[in-house]
């Protein structure tokens, strides 16, 4: 089983999209895939249930099978053990399944901070980072999964940190403007700290009531998305963020990464066809596509003709773009499967 998260501290890039789309395409592909919702804004749970959320969170059955009532015996001290959580299954994908998100999980963000800062921690904070590792894993586990996906919110929380070090290697998603150049430069530097921290800590943690995993993240690539592209290629102003995104990639992210071991090696990520840019796609502004989407409750490339609403040209254009999307997240799926073999 591997884990994978997807994360950037800039909100608006497509983290909840792109997690949901990557996983449904790998589902797809016979794999079991796991989705975990680790955003207070429960976005990725609302995409997938639909219309069944609010029910998901008032019926006595499924109320408390989310992240935070799954965590909650550690946070709580509570003398029973972490135990898997019972997971839905997409209707349209069921090798696609959801571990849902809550509103309040950052309740759990002060204890964890301590958990993270205090020298020698008592026994029970010291449980508590490896905690939501122990969940996934019990989680996955049950199912069978083969590859988790994780969601996690715009923000340098502690709760991200613990997600982003526990799993196996991390996409970022990003937007060809201003403040995704200005965030690219940051996480140069703080995804290197967090797992500097990681190296130099774990071994207070590894004789809690739930281990922090060994390993270290390894970066797949980024995601450059939601531009408009004129006569099949990015309209000029997003062309050049675009192409400033990557030098900044080039020249800041990777050069950092790979001091701090969280790259693959050339062999592993040319195996997988991910340049030496670890640009995995450009994925244009679904425009149409995405109210459709959201209204069945399925990527825009698994839309059937029926849910296009559209006849004539109009229904031949959307086809085109629904097998664009499609050939491109098989593309990128294909290569984090390949990159993590």
């Amino acid at each position: 089983m591997k884990k994978i998260v997807l994360f950037n501290h800039k909100g608006g890039v497509s983290k909840t999209t792109s997690t949901f789309y990557l996983g449904w395409m790998i589902a797809n592909k016979g794999h079991k895939v796991l989705l975990v919702d680790a955003d207070p804004q429960c976005n990725l749970t609302a995409l997938f249930l639909g219309e069944e959320f609010d029910n998901y969170y008032e019926n006595p059955e499924t109320c408390e099978q989310n992240i935070k009532d799954g965590v909650k015996p550690a946070f709580t001290g509570a003398p029973k053990p972490i135990e898997a959580v019972a997971c839905k299954s997409s209707p349209r994908n069921p090798n696609l399944y959801l571990l849902a998100g809550h509103m309040n999980l950052s309740e759990y963000e002060a204890n964890l901070t301590f958990a993270f800062t205090a020298s020698q921690a008592m026994m029970t904070l010291q449980s508590l980072p490896g905690s939501f590792n122990d969940l996934i894993e019990k989680t996955a586990n049950a199912i069978g999964i083969d590859y988790v996906f994780i969601d996690l919110n715009p923000g340098l929380s502690t709760i991200n940190q613990d997600f982003f070090l526990i799993s196996d290697a991390f996409v970022i998603p990003t937007n060809p403007d201003t403040f995704s150049l200005m965030a690219i430069k940051s996480l140069s530097q703080i995804l290197p700290r967090w797992v500097n921290w990681k190296i130099n800590n774990i071994s207070e943690y590894e004789h809690s009531a739930y281990p922090f995993p060994v390993g270290i993240p390894k970066f797949i690539g980024t995601l450059p998305q939601r531009f408009n592209i004129r006569n099949g290629i990015p309209t000029k102003p997003f062309r050049v963020k675009i192409d400033e995104l990557q030098n900044i990639v080039d020249t800041i992210l990777i050069p950092e990464l790979q001091k701090a071991g969280m790259l693959f090696t050339p062999a592993q990520y040319s195996r997988a066809g991910i340049n030496s840019g670890c640009k995995l796609a450009e994925i244009k502004d679904f425009q149409g596509l995405a109210p459709k989407s959201l209204g069945v409750n399925v990527p825009v490339f698994a839309l059937t003709d029926e849910e296009l609403e559209t006849k004539g040209a109009a229904l031949e254009a959307q086809r085109n773009n629904r097998e664009t999307f499609h050939e491109i997240y098989t593309t990128v799926a294909n290569m984090i499967i390949q990159v993590l073999i």
